[in-house]
């Protein structure tokens, strides 16, 4: 299975993961500071700031393309419960 590498640059972290891995995943498992609402259906909580990489996360949902434009994301953010890692990326919270 490929891998590809997460930095959280709000911690200073950089984990290897296997690719197809969701950010919040890893950010939970590591403690990131991002943080998120979707159990409690405040979605968009968990936007998160693409850094570097951008281009290594798999292409947004239509349903995330509306959060994020509904939240005024800026051009690199994204939902780190939806993005999924395909290759090396450094991210923080939004």
């Amino acid at each position: 299975m490929a891998k590809a590498k997460i930095t959280f640059s709000d911690i200073d972290q950089t984990v290897n993961v296997p690719a197809g891995t969701r950010i919040i995943e890893v950010s939970e498992k590591i403690g990131a500071g991002i943080i998120y609402g979707c159990r409690e259906g405040d979605c968009g909580t968990c936007m998160t700031h693409v850094e570097e990489g951008w281009n290594n996360l798999t292409e947004p949902s239509v349903l995330e393309e509306k959060v994020l434009r509904e939240n005024m994301a800026s051009r690199h953010d994204r939902l780190a419960c939806q993005a999924q890692i395909l290759g090396d990326c450094k991210v923080k919270p939004a």
